[in-house]
C-alpha cells in the first residue's frame, strides 16, 4: 500500500465521521478536489516520517500548510474565502474535531504496520 491509498482510506474515514455528524461537505475521494487529496497526503507523510507525533502535532502540523496556503479561520468552512473554523490551536477544539486527528494518527499507523509486514 503507497502513501496515496493511506491518504484514500484516511480521507475516507474523515468522511465518514463527518457524515456521522450530520456533515454531508466532504465528497468521496474519486471527487474530491486536488488540494483536499494533497492535504491528506501530506498529513500521512507527516505522520510516517513522525512515528512519535501525538493528534496535536498532526493538527499543527496541517494548521502550518493551511496558513502557508492562505487559510484564515472562519466560523463555517467556506473554501472561496479560505476560511475554516478548524483553523485554531488544538487545545481550542472542540472534540469531534480532535477525534478526527486521533483517527487520522490510527489509520496511518495501522496502515503502514501492514505495508511493513
Amino acid at each position: 500500500m503507497n502513501i496515496q491509498k493511506i491518504a484514500f482510506v484516511c480521507h475516507e474515514v474523515n468522511r465518514a465521521l463527518c457524515l456521522a455528524h450530520g456533515d454531508k461537505s466532504q465528497a468521496p475521494w474519486s471527487e474530491a478536489p486536488e488540494w483536499q487529496k494533497a492535504s491528506a497526503i501530506s498529513g500521512v507523510e507527516f505522520v510516517i516520517s513522525h512515528p512519535d507525533a501525538r493528534p496535536s502535532d498532526s493538527h499543527k502540523s496541517w494548521l502550518a500548510v493551511k496558513e502557508a496556503d492562505g487559510w484564515i479561520y472562519g466560523p463555517v468552512k467556506d473554501v472561496a474565502k479560505k476560511e475554516h473554523p478548524c483553523m485554531v490551536p488544538y487545545e481550542a477544539l472542540p472534540s469531534e474535531q480532535k477525534v478526527k486527528d486521533h483517527l487520522f494518527l490510527a489509520v496511518v499507523r495501522s496502515l503502514e504496520t501492514e505495508i511493513a509486514k
